[in-house]
């Protein structure tokens, strides 16, 4: 028996499905998971000295690669000073300054602890600024576990949202409208009906919990017109693609595709904090001061703006400014899905790849899918055994069939080479059934 196996057995018998986190308990996949001891650079090993790359990266934080230098001496003098002091500090003002500089649509910023934290503060700061109830989103975009978050889509217009979790109540997501991703004409139904009672629209500029699906510029237009014109809140959820996919993150790729495109609230994670608990929501000065303690709508948290959090996301922030760090990054982002690609033509298996800066999906299909419902046609057996024959090689992606993937500047060519090699043992293994 295998210690990963020992471990998983131990860990079932006291925790929840034996993980901490749904997804990393092997469930879509099948098999045992990995029990991680230790990771540096591009690398993880298990708990049997098992060495994988890794293309998680702690599910995106991890852009410089594990163990950087740097941000493990911030870090390290940040812990000489206090763990937490329940007070303000001065890194948490400089963190945000950096945000700020790098976002320019937001003007102020509150730190929180976690995506699903800064979404739900998020949507509450919109229905508090414009008093209204109504929230929009997308079927396949995924913004934490929040009630009123945790619903599916129906078909057609505007449908109204049923629980896809046991414990939230009917009435909890009664006002949360979900719509079919990338369906212009649905969101201006849903406007044209609904508008006046909308606080805002939710919406992840490239989709990560269906893999990766990136909203095209009309709808990504459209969702900023109408927003505008009904006194709606447009709130761009970059915890995935903040700061990795671009310095300014997505919204600074749309920007240059739509004049005078900026969201109202954005919310930030993952990389900001660079491993640690941390992630962000800001906007407008008018918006942002309608918080307590300033103004009626609130929001706190015990752990918000931890001294050894926003030291190793600062360091973070501060790193990847370095010149030509993200085009790097794209360039070996671009490797590996292209190999990916050429190695399961050449097995005659279909796959589509898409990329944008260090974020990557793969799919499948013939062709990339704008929705969920395309997502769906995704053969799932297929992916799980291209999941254990790359697992078995060494080689760490999501566990799951609709996780995007996260490359960071410690891949290097021979790290990339090596996968794609090992991609194409397992495609041709899967061809000869």
């Amino acid at each position: 028996m295998t210690q990963n196996s020992i471990l998983f057995e131990r860990a079932q018998r006291s925790i929840p499905g034996g993980v901490n986190s749904p997804v990393r308990a092997f469930k879509a996949v099948g098999g045992t998971p990995a029990f991680i001891t230790r990771a540096q650079g591009a690398y993880m090993w298990d708990a049997d000295g098992k060495r994988y790359i890794d293309y998680i990266g702690s599910w995106g934080p991890m852009i410089l690669g594990h163990g950087h230098p740097q941000v493990r001496e911030a870090v390290h003098a940040a812990v000489d000073e206090g763990l937490s002091f329940g007070a303000p500090t001065e890194r948490e003002i400089a963190l945000v300054e950096e945000i700020l500089r790098l976002m320019p649509s937001m003007e102020m910023v509150r730190l929180v602890n976690s995506g699903t934290e800064a979404s739900m503060s998020a949507i509450r700061l919109a229905r508090g600024a414009t008093g209204r109830s109504k929230i929009i989103k997308f079927e396949g975009c995924y913004h934490g576990h929040a009630d009123a978050l945790l619903v599916k889509a129906g078909s057609g217009l505007a449908t109204f949202g049923h629980a896809t979790s046991a414990g939230v109540p009917p009435e909890v997501v009664q006002d949360t409208l979900v719509l079919e991703y990338n369906n212009v004409q649905q969101l201006e139904e849903a406007f044209a009906r609904f508008g006046s009672d909308i606080a805002c629209v939710i919406m992840e500029p490239i989709a990560g919990n269906m893999n990766f699906v990136r909203a095209s510029v009309p709808f990504m237009a459209a969702a900023r017109r109408l927003t505008r014109t009904a006194g709606a809140l447009l709130i761009i959820d970059e915890v995935m693609t903040g700061f990795r996919v671009a310095l300014g993150g997505a919204q600074s790729l749309y920007a240059q595709a739509i004049e005078g495109f900026a969201p109202d609230l954005t919310v930030l994670g993952k990389v900001i904090g660079g491993g640690m608990p941390l992630a962000a929501f800001g906007g407008p000065r008018a918006v942002m001061e309608q918080l307590a303690p300033q103004g009626a709508v609130y929001q706190a948290g015990t752990l918000s703006g931890n001294p050894v959090a926003t030291a190793c996301g600062l360091a973070t922030l501060r790193l990847i400014q370095q010149p030509g760090f993200h085009d790097q990054l794209a360039a070996r982002t671009r490797q590996l899905t292209t190999g990916l690609q050429n190695a399961a033509q050449a097995a005659g298996i279909a796959m589509r790849v898409d990329s944008e800066g260090g974020l990557f999906g793969f799919f499948l299909l013939p062709t990339l899918p704008q929705n969920y419902r395309e997502v769906l046609k995704t053969d799932g057996t297929l992916f799980n055994r291209f999941f254990h024959g790359m697992l078995r090689r060494g080689i760490y992606f999501a566990p799951a069939l609709y996780e995007a993937g996260f490359v960071s500047a410690a891949h290097s060519e021979q790290d990339v080479a090596d996968t794609v090699d090992a991609a194409r043992e397992t495609f041709a293994e899967m061809a000869n059934g």
